[in-house]
């Protein structure tokens, strides 16, 4: 897969890959990237910081802890629409702008079969469940521009240096471009019939490399564009009983869905430009895959008040599929001194190694913790969670390669990029709910510290941490419940829209993320 996408783990490490399909740090960003689970479950467990641990009794212990489904003694069905809103505040070239969007989903749905007393039996009960959920929603939105007053700062010069590091003949460059339906066999060729890599009729050269381009001296307006969209999301069947009320242990099956999607476009502007309006691209990238986990969990109560729980996660094993495109566009001045004329606007690039087949293994998961019930369980509870997240066990590996040795390579590659790049992290997380009645209310916070080892992107890994905090409201009787809870989740990013040999002439935008969440999720008893 020739990803050209600018997310640039590049600047700070070695140098690219001899085979052709992208670059081994790239997937080593996706696997983390389809990995970084931030909250999920349903609105009450939400609101208590994103805590499974050792709570029961909730369509949650699905996908959390599956021993907390053994607590229910009686069967629930129950659904959780979802709203996410972002408000980044970005940083690109010296000015600041703002970035907003909203997305609409269905968070969970969930069916909980409790089974009946056995009486004298030291298993009192068993429950069954299933459920839909969304382990991580990619929902984002970045907008960003500023004026860049280096003259060799500029996405046309990426063209420029890869044509002449390829030492491309002119006439590779010209025949590989395909006016006629618009399209191009590489990138360079096609920013060749945009004329963003100068003809050499243009230039003080003989024909072919070194190529130049036009505007080279002049400021730049530059904007970068960012949407994804998509989740990490699972169906559930987990089982799980009681041993004298005192032991709960569960287990469970997951089937994963992977969807997502990002749209990356950059527009540039020369400034009072002599021979272009604008010139840009965009690139798209969509990723589907399939996967599956178990997990096994169990909670003890160690008293009335007090009790604790564990639960492992395995590593999910997904096979993803990937397609990514590219898009190169320019508008030229008319007239212009150069007389250019465009034979068209907009090149696509087609290349049947930007389809590509793998992989993927996420992170094991552990967590440990304790709740402590009030007043003998008429007040409310306390409750805290430790999660261990395995980051260096992410794996991607292909057999795409027709050199059984390049899929080795490739594998080993990506391995190594995991490891000098990201460390294993323990998330903290704790929350409280008190009872009044019918009415719940419930408060949280979570602390995920940054998986990265390294400064990247001119954003420390420090400011990477990201701080969840979480309220909800809550009211249930005999047959129905309903739970609101919303969040507030925020840490730093930032990536490079493009990059040049020189880090001084390579931009960078960061990012303070803000992100919203509201969940509310509706059951009924039966």
């Amino acid at each position: 897969m020739n990803k050209q996408f600018y997310f640039s783990i590049a600047l700070a490490l070695s140098s690219p890959l001899a085979f052709g399909q992208g670059a081994a740090f790239d997937y080593a960003d996706d696997a983390f990237r389809f990995s970084d689970f931030t909250q999920s479950g349903t609105a009450r467990f939400r609101a208590l910081g994103g805590n499974h641990a050792s709570l029961g009794g909730d369509a949650s212990n699905l996908f959390g802890n599956a021993a907390g489904l053994a607590f229910y003694n009686r069967s629930e069905l129950s659904i959780s629409p979802n709203f996410t809103s972002v408000s980044n505040q970005n940083t690109f070239l010296g000015q600041q702008t703002t970035s907003t969007g909203n997305k609409v989903n269905v968070g969970q749905f969930g069916l909980v079969l409790a089974g009946k007393s056995t009486g004298s039996s030291r298993w009192r009960r068993t429950a069954f469940g299933i459920t839909y959920s969304q382990s991580a929603n990619f929902f984002d939105y970045t907008d960003a521009r500023g004026l860049n007053n280096n003259p060799n700062s500029s996405i046309a010069q990426t063209y420029v240096n890869a044509a002449n590091s390829a030492k491309y003949s002119e006439a590779e460059l010209s025949d590989a471009f395909l006016p006629g339906s618009r399209s191009a066999d590489f990138r360079e060729a096609a920013a060749y019939g945009l004329y963003l890599i100068n003809p050499t009729i243009y230039s003080s050269t003989s024909a072919g490399p070194p190529y130049t381009r036009f505007d080279a001296t002049r400021q730049k307006d530059q904007r970068a564009t960012l949407s994804r969209s998509g989740s990490h999301s699972q169906w559930s069947i987990a089982y799980a009983g009681n041993l004298d009320d005192k032991l709960y242990i569960g287990g469970s099956i997951a089937l994963t869905r992977l969807r997502y999607t990002s749209e990356y476009t950059f527009l540039e502007t020369p400034v009072n430009g002599v021979v272009f309006n604008n010139y840009g691209q965009v690139n798209t990238f969509n990723v589907r895959g399939n996967g599956i986990n178990a997990s096994l969990g169990l909670i003890y109560k160690l008293s009335p008040q007090l009790q604790v729980g564990a639960n492992l996660i395995t590593p999910t094993f997904s096979s993803a599929n990937e397609a990514f495109t590219q898009t190169l566009t320019a508008v030229a001045k008319n007239p212009n001194p150069e007389n250019i004329t465009l034979k068209t606007n907009s090149v696509d690039v087609i290349d049947p190694a930007n389809n590509f087949e793998y992989s993927l293994q996420t992170p094991l998961r552990a967590s440990g913790g304790a709740t402590y019930f009030l007043g003998n369980n008429k007040i409310g509870f306390i409750t805290a969670t430790a999660e261990y997240v395995g980051y260096q066990g992410m794996r991607v590996r292909t057999s795409a390669f027709s050199n059984q040795q390049d899929n080795t390579d490739f594998k080993n590659d990506v391995k190594r990029f995991v490891q000098e790049t990201y460390q294993n992290v323990v998330n903290i997380r704790a929350g409280a709910e008190i009872r009044a009645g019918l009415l719940r209310i419930r408060g949280g916070v979570a602390y995920l510290p940054s998986a990265y080892k390294m400064d990247l992107d001119r954003v420390a890994k420090a400011d990477r941490d990201k701080i969840l905090l979480s309220a909800g409201l809550g009211v249930r009787n005999d047959r129905f419940f309903a739970d609101l809870a919303g969040s507030y989740l925020t840490y730093k990013s930032g990536f490079t829209p493009f990059e040049l040999p020189n880090a001084v002439d390579t931009p960078t935008l960061s990012t303070n993320n803000r992100n919203t969440n509201l969940m509310l999720t509706v059951g009924v008893f039966f």
